[in-house]
């Protein structure tokens, strides 16, 4: 792959700002949008990654067993034809080296290396009403200026750290699986894993076998399906690629962009037994999404659907569990109304006698030891290694992290001191020229179709602004309209009902609140451009002063 660039390269000057777009990431969202600022609309642009190379979350999630729950023939950008015709994947679900290896192939395809700098976080983001410009200023000291800055944080990128008693007085290893090292080796150490989300399954399924000894500190179960992992023969790759225009069809027309067909039967319109057929088919099949979404209509919004749907589950943890006790702890007996989970092997690895379970709901922990983790019943769990796989702080977390300012200089913190808001995912009132990839109450589906939406309604946006020679921002009713049709939409369904980090309740002391609009891509599409026919409704175009655009 080409060396890409790094801190302190000669900055290019233009009339009144140093380039005319910033790019703040380089995973997904940041490397199709640099792509579509530079190649495609011709400006001049500077992406910045505080990590080392490209990816994103796929640069940093590095833990034993990551990969993507997103079938891998959708998981990857559409935009280019060729692209989608010249690149394999051997297995039905990509891990993180293939992805990592993916997104550096598409750096390296359309020469972006040149125009990322690597290495280099940004401190500061500040607009300024004179110029409509904004001034970056960067780790390293750097101060750029720019007429358009696109966040691509990620959605999952700020860990979440606990806060545990003694954490600092742990003789062992502590690693977040957000941070995992490149080079790690668990072999004949005591591992204990606090989270059993995504990536607490994950990387539980991958280290057991290598560990000498792994407790799983279980405090909410959740519901999970086999992943159905397996190779990919060239010739089933091949069919794929030749269907590649009815399936990016079917996704963009579709709800969660999953690349399978939806139900539209409601589970309560069938008798038992087709019921627990179909659960049976979808299970065997494997996929998160596949058996919330693809199963019946109404898992996510009917309680009786969603506790049909729960209790097939729980039957399967009691089938294959086998120790009584395990399968007990292992048991969710709330709604099935999280984001929906799969991995590889989850609850056979349970039945491993190097594998115990430690329930931290009846007995919390209490402290971290020099030795390890003390419960509250009074037993210290000794361990070499602590594996915290506590999640990020979702959507909005590397956004307050920042010193962003808008308008009159408001901070986004103050902006959304109630909570992240936005118009259409993509735009924030106070904010012009800002867009964002990925922001509160963008589409919540398998990202890589909704970042591409994102970026190409970006794009749009820009250019209208180019050629109107306006700055752009949302106005404050969009931005009201859209988080309460976020929050309706939201309160149709039973995710409202249960904490999870879709709203940020995995956060001690965030507001919950809503973070996504759950209505699907295809009503997402149907969205923009309705609003681009109605003249970009609810966005705002500012007249730039004559001696800013001189």
């Amino acid at each position: 792959m080409t060396p890409l660039s790094t801190p302190g390269a000669t900055i290019p000057r233009g009339s009144h700002v140093d380039y005319d777009a910033i790019v703040i990431g380089a995973g997904f969202g940041g490397i199709y949008m640099l792509h579509k600022l530079r190649n495609e609309l011709g400006l001049t642009v500077r992406a910045y990654d505080r990590a080392s190379g490209v990816g994103g979350t796929w640069h940093w999630n590095r833990y034993p067993g990551a990969l993507s729950d997103t079938e891998g023939f959708v998981y990857r950008y559409s935009f280019d034809r060729e692209l989608l015709q010249d690149y394999d994947w051997s297995t039905r679900y990509l891990k993180q080296t293939d992805i990592l290896a993916y997104l550096e192939h598409v750096v390296d395809r359309f020469d972006l290396a040149r125009d990322i700098q690597l290495d280099t976080g940004i401190t500061a983001a500040v607009f300024d009403e004179d110029t409509n410009s904004w001034t970056v200023t960067t780790d390293r000291g750097e101060t750029v200026t720019a007429t358009y800055v696109v966040t691509a944080l990620g959605l999952l990128s700020k860990i979440n750290m606990p806060d545990i008693p003694g954490i600092d007085t742990f003789a062992g290893e502590i690693i977040h699986t957000g941070a995992w090292p490149e080079e790690h080796d668990l072999r004949g150490k005591r591992v204990g894993v606090i989270g059993n989300g995504s990536t607490g399954q994950q990387v539980i399924s991958a280290i057991a076998p290598e560990a000498e000894h792994l407790t799983v500190f279980m405090r909410t179960p959740q519901y999970s399906v086999p992943a159905g992992d397996r190779a990919m023969s060239p010739e089933e790759v091949s069919a794929i690629k030749r269907d590649y225009d009815s399936i990016w069809d079917q996704v963009r027309n579709s709800v969660v962009a999953f690349g399978f067909e939806e139900s539209t039967v409601p589970a309560m319109s069938v008798s038992e037994e087709e019921r627990q057929r179909v659960f049976q088919e979808n299970w065997d099949i494997g996929g998160g999404f596949r058996f919330m979404f693809g199963t019946f209509c109404d898992i996510a919004t009917d309680p009786a659907a969603n506790e049909a749907a729960a209790s097939f589950i729980r039957s399967k943890i009691s089938e294959i569990v086998e120790d009584p006790e395990k399968a007990r702890i292992l048991t969710p007996t709330d709604l099935y109304a999280r984001r929906p989970l799969c991995a590889n092997h989850y609850y056979e690895t349970f039945n491993r006698d190097n594998v115990s379970v430690a329930d931290i709901k009846a007995h919390p922990i209490v402290e971290i030891t020099p030795d390890g983790l003390r419960t509250a019943d009074g037993r210290t769990h000794e361990l070499d290694v602590l594996v915290l796989a506590t999640g990020f702080d979702a959507v909005d977390g590397n956004y307050l992290a920042m010193d962003l300012r808008g308008r009159g200089g408001r901070s986004i913190n103050e902006a959304w001191a109630e909570g992240p808001a936005s118009y259409l995912g993509t735009s924030t009132a106070g904010f012009p020229n800002l867009f964002m990839i990925l922001g509160p109450n963008g589409p919540f589906t398998n990202l890589p179709p909704s970042i591409e939406t994102q970026v190409e309604w970006i794009g749009t946006l820009v250019a209208e602004a180019q050629e109107r020679g306006t700055a752009v921002e949302a106005s404050t009713e969009a931005e009201r309209a859209w988080t309460e049709t976020c929050r309706t939409i939201a309160d149709m369904t039973l995710f409202p009902r249960v904490d999870s980090w879709i709203f940020g309740a995995n956060i001690p002391g965030k507001t919950q609140t809503v973070m996504f609009y759950m209505g699907g891509l295809a009503n997402y599409r149907a969205q923009l451009a309705e609003v681009a026919d109605d003249g970009f409704r609810g966005f705002e175009f500012t007249e730039v002063p004559v001696e800013a655009a001189a």
